[in-house]
């Protein structure tokens, strides 16, 4: 069943990429000969050139995060592993890709800028408006629940802070020696990655080295927010860049274990999870009356479509994209391996079954420690090593939504805000609501019920902002986008509408829950307004050219 399943995703996935791909290189009219902002508009922090394979590495590493591993893990316990399979091949294709490389060229044409700015010049002001607070506010969440993330798994395991520590330092000497000494990019790789790979096993063997590294949650929160600041600053060449390539690897080698335990563990692991479990959620801590339409929509997030992609390619992968056609591998190509992820995320809960203990990061632990014993890696060994895969798809989205979060804040403020403030804004609105406390509960255990619809209505904006430029500034059919966009739209609404429905319920009422998700709903109809009435209007003289 598992190499069935493998090699379906593998093959539709590459159909897709040839087939689908090659229409929307034809619909975006892509150019290798047209300059991207990297190189008109270089500024060497923020702006600046990188190899394809360094920026694949930076991309993809950032949008996967945990994403793709907790949302198809948790949807494959609550409705069986079928629906959710379908889900992430047919929404990685059609509806996360066309997302994800459309916000990526739209920002390219737009100077660089985010899809906020994209949006501004085609709906108009108020729609960059309510875009930006969408944005603005799911940053901040995104860092606050990843800043914790990240704290709670190098405290859980010393191997892994040991040789997370180590690559964000070999990042900064690769940084050097690429850029500032023009090192072989080949033969500095061969060199610092067999030093990063074998941390882990070194961690064990000699666990004296792990022991400066053992502090607590709590410890590692304030360690990593002097790094997300650093990193939100630094030029990108220097730190975001080589890190994110050099942990993009450990992604590659996930999906080459993941692809081996997939092709021959038919014969050495049992799958015990069922097809389908129902149209109403099977297992706890799913609330009472969670259908699998809008749920399971909401639930797998990236491993199919997330409205965070946009924000990555429009926020630091288009400062620097060095050719317009390298936006299909690295926007759409992006897309269809994090859907391959997410298929291996499938196969470790499908041999676990119901019977999987912990949260769905330790089941993909552990289920890659099975996989790795097929290939002679001890699978005590190989769970450290799948922990840190995860850990490191949590510090790069970490800390690239940091600088996107500084981004978001200086284009809201029209640039008032520099740099250096909007950075310390985010990482404070981070921390506040991690720190901040109502009775025994936390903040962010209240807002967490409605931060997938906000980030699934973010997707779902995007792809309306890219299909009205699309239809008033390249003069193309955007069905394709339009489609997706309202499918996204009403699911949102309709996940909203139920968790308000479950918190008018609850006792007692979490009425903040429930104003936030009147607000997010509020916001969205607004804009989809904005939208329609600027698909309706003549084409204004001052808004950017299709080549812009």
């Amino acid at each position: 069943m598992l190499i069935v399943l493998f090699l379906l995703a593998l093959v539709f996935f590459c159909l897709c990429y040839k087939v689908y791909g090659g229409f929307l290189s034809r619909v975006f009219n892509l150019d290798k000969n047209r300059k991207t902002p990297a190189e008109s508009m270089y500024d060497g922090v923020d702006y600046c050139p990188a190899h394809p394979a360094v920026l694949l590495g930076h991309h993809f590493s950032s949008i996967a995060g945990a994403g793709p591993i907790v949302g198809p893990i948790t949807a494959a316990l609550w409705f069986g592993w079928l629906p959710a399979y379908i889900w992430c091949l047919i929404g990685s294709a059609f509806f996360g890709g066309p997302h994800d490389a459309g916000s990526l060229i739209a920002s390219i044409r737009h100077k660089g800028l985010s899809m906020g700015e994209v949006i501004r010049g085609w709906i108009g002001e108020r729609g960059r408006f309510l875009f930006l607070c969408f944005t603005v506010v799911t940053l901040i969440l995104i860092v606050a629940v990843f800043l914790q993330l990240a704290a709670d798994t190098l405290a859980g395991d010393p191997t892994v802070a040991f040789a997370a520590s180590l690559y964000m330092g070999l990042a900064l000497v690769f940084g050097v020696l690429v850029y500032r000494y023009q090192a072989s990019l080949k033969l500095t790789t061969l060199i610092l990655l067999p030093i990063i790979f074998g941390a882990c096993w070194f961690a064990r063997e000699f666990p004296g080295v792990t022991a400066p590294f053992t502090y607590s949650s709590e410890t590692w929160r304030w360690i990593l927010v002097g790094y997300i600041v650093l990193a939100s600053l630094l030029p990108v060449w220097l730190l975001l860049q080589p890190r994110d390539y050099l942990a993009s690897y450990f992604l590659y080698f996930a999906v080459i274990i993941g692809a081996v335990g997939m092709l021959f563990g038919s014969g050495s692991f049992e799958v015990t999870l069922p097809a389908l479990r129902g149209v109403v959620a099977a297992s706890p801590p799913a609330a009472a009356d969670q259908y699998i339409w809008p749920i399971l929509f909401v639930t797998v997030a990236c491993g199919a479509i997330s409205g965070f992609h946009s924000m990555v390619g429009s926020g630091t992968t288009s400062k620097q994209l060095r050719r317009e056609t390298d936006s299909l591998s690295i926007g759409y190509g992006s897309m269809l391996l994090e859907g391959m992820v997410a298929v291996i995320a499938l196969g470790t809960i499908m041999i676990s079954g119901l019977e999987a203990k912990g949260s769905p990061v330790a089941i993909f632990a552990n289920g890659f420690g099975q996989f790795c014993s097929l290939v002679g890696i001890d699978a005590a060994l190989g769970t450290s090593m799948g922990a840190l895969a995860i850990n490191s798809f949590i510090l790069t989205t970490l800390d690239t939504a940091t600088r996107l979060t500084r981004y978001q804040i200086q284009e809201f403020s029209g640039q008032r805000i520099d740099k250096y403030s909007a950075t310390l804004i985010a990482v404070a609105a981070s921390l506040l609501l991690l720190l901040s406390k109502s009775g025994d509960q936390t903040i962010m255990s209240f807002i967490w019920p409605v931060f997938g619809s906000a980030n699934q209505l973010v997707a779902a904006l995007a792809l309306l902002g890219v299909a009205v430029w699309v239809r008033k500034g390249l003069g193309k059919d955007n069905k394709f986008l339009m489609l997706p966009m309202w499918f996204m739209l009403v699911t949102t609404i309709a996940a909203l509408a139920m968790l308000i429905r479950d918190q008018l319920r609850a006792t007692p009422t979490n009425y903040v829950v429930i104003v936030i998700s009147i607000v997010l709903m509020a916001l969205a109809v607004l804009m989809v307004r904005e939208a329609l009435a600027a698909l309706r209007a003549a084409p204004k003289d001052l808004r950017p050219s299709a080549a812009d």
